[in-house]
């Protein structure tokens, strides 16, 4: 099978900036790019923070903003309300992920973090390209009948050998369900599973049945009776 990778779905074409911009010019990328962060880059292109629409509100350039925020934020952040550059009002270390990072990872890393996009970089952190959650949304896009020949074709037949018509695929807004029967429980098992991993698919309803309970089927010690390993 073949999974999705960030490489597939990310952008190039990347806007950002360099640790030394200053405030007022990061503030113009962001609107004139309508995203609400930007990678920021050393001399090498290294992604070394990000700078988002959040970080630039410590500074709102307001009297008595530097008592206000001191007062409430933590050290750490405290001396973004006095940041000038990017260096000094960005996240970091920046969180990022690399292309061959299957999608639906890079979905979980968004979700978990609460980002809304990632930097994509190279093995030395060099900026490749940025995913967003958008990007990712886009692998749920595929077409029911792609999602039902690939069960049938890459899960049954070439993964587990399994003839595609001894197993009935339906598909309907990404939730497929599979009816049939098989030879063995542990094969239900491992179809589910890889069903489960293909790109679009929002659920699996297993509906299957099987032969023989190989799960079950334990070689056991004539000696002592306990559990030497399972039979498959």
């Amino acid at each position: 099978m073949r999974t999705l990778k960030v490489l597939d779905v990310m952008t190039r074409d990347v806007t950002t900036v360099r640790e030394d911009t200053p405030y007022k010019e990061i503030v113009t990328k962001l609107v004139n790019s309508e995203v609400s962060g930007l990678p920021v880059l050393s001399p090498t292109g290294v992604v070394v923070g990000v700078v988002s629409e959040g970080d630039l509100l410590f500074n709102e350039g307001s009297a008595g903003k530097h008592e206000r925020w001191h007062d409430v934020l933590h050290p750490s952040q405290a001396h973004k309300a006095d940041g000038r550059v990017a260096r000094d009002l960005m996240s970091q270390p920046a969180v990022t992920t690399q292309p061959n990072t299957p999608v639906r990872k890079a979905a979980a890393l968004l979700a978990r973090n609460g980002y809304k996009r990632l930097p994509v970089v190279d093995a030395v952190g060099r900026l490749l390209g940025i995913v967003s959650r958008r990007d990712v949304l886009g692998a749920f896009l595929r077409a029911d009948h792609d999602i039902a020949n690939e069960v049938k074709h890459e899960v049954l037949l070439r993964t587990m050998s399994i003839d595609p018509a001894t197993v009935d695929v339906d598909v309907k807004d990404g939730v497929v369900t599979l009816s049939g029967r098989l030879e063995r429980k542990s094969h239900v098992t491992v179809v589910e599973s890889l069903t489960h991993a293909i790109d679009g698919v929002v659920d699996v309803v297993n509906e299957l049945t099987f032969e023989t309970d190989d799960e079950s089927v334990r070689l056991v010690d004539p000696v002592d009776g306990t559990q030497l390993r399972d039979l498959w």
